[in-house]
């Protein structure tokens, strides 16, 4: 579900078992759980959760500061009752993480219960793993995806250009995420090639020839 105020609705209850009822696995956006986490109050926020019907859920650390250890020991905790994604990056624009730290924070989450984890992007694909412009740190990436499988990170790219890239470097079924439902089609035909962006990329080579 989008924006932690939109939770302050009488339906989500329903909203949450009509997505269940199809097999949808759905969760609050990690902000939420920081904004329970700030203030000290993770019983409050296991309580949410079963009570609208949660069975999955984001930890995050992009607006507030937490001790590694501390939102491992988070994650290991609600891994127990939940499918849990965590999601590591800062969405403070100009905050550099080190390499080092962002694989070594990822296979910790991972080992701690994650299900995936996310590489963070924020909705405008201008911060974590992207500069100012939206362009992918390559580096960053390419030693990332060297330490851990593919299949266990989620990489943030809402640009369709972003979208573009991961796909001509990790394939068609690369996992993408903060994609609007507007662009879930269209990245969709960028996946199958049916778009100009990616029409040549996977044609066999004679074809292409």
């Amino acid at each position: 579900l989008g924006f932690g105020t939109s939770y302050a609705n009488l339906k989500v209850k329903k909203k949450i078992a009509l997505y269940k009822r199809h097999g949808i696995r759905v969760y609050p956006g990690g902000t939420l759980f920081e904004a329970f986490a700030i203030r000290d109050q993770f019983d409050d926020f296991r309580r949410f959760l079963d009570k609208l019907g949660f069975d999955a859920v984001e930890i995050s650390d992009g607006s507030m500061e937490i001790d590694h250890d501390k939102k491992c020991e988070y994650i290991h905790t609600l891994a127990k009752d939940f499918l849990v994604v965590s999601e590591v990056g800062s969405k403070i624009a100009g905050l550099e993480i080190p390499i080092s730290q962002w694989v070594s924070q990822m296979k910790s989450e991972l080992e701690a219960g994650s299900f995936k984890v996310i590489a963070e992007a924020r909705e405008s694909g201008t911060v974590g793993i992207y500069d100012i412009h939206g362009k992918a740190n390559f580096e960053l990436i390419s030693e990332i995806s060297k330490h851990l499988p593919l299949d266990n990170i989620l990489w943030e790219a809402p640009q369709k250009l972003q979208q573009v890239w991961f796909i001509k470097h990790f394939g068609a079924n690369v996992n993408l995420g903060n994609i609007a439902p507007t662009e879930i089609i269209p990245l969709e035909t960028l996946r199958l090639g049916l778009r100009g962006d990616t029409f040549m990329h996977f044609l066999p080579d004679d074809i292409k020839q």
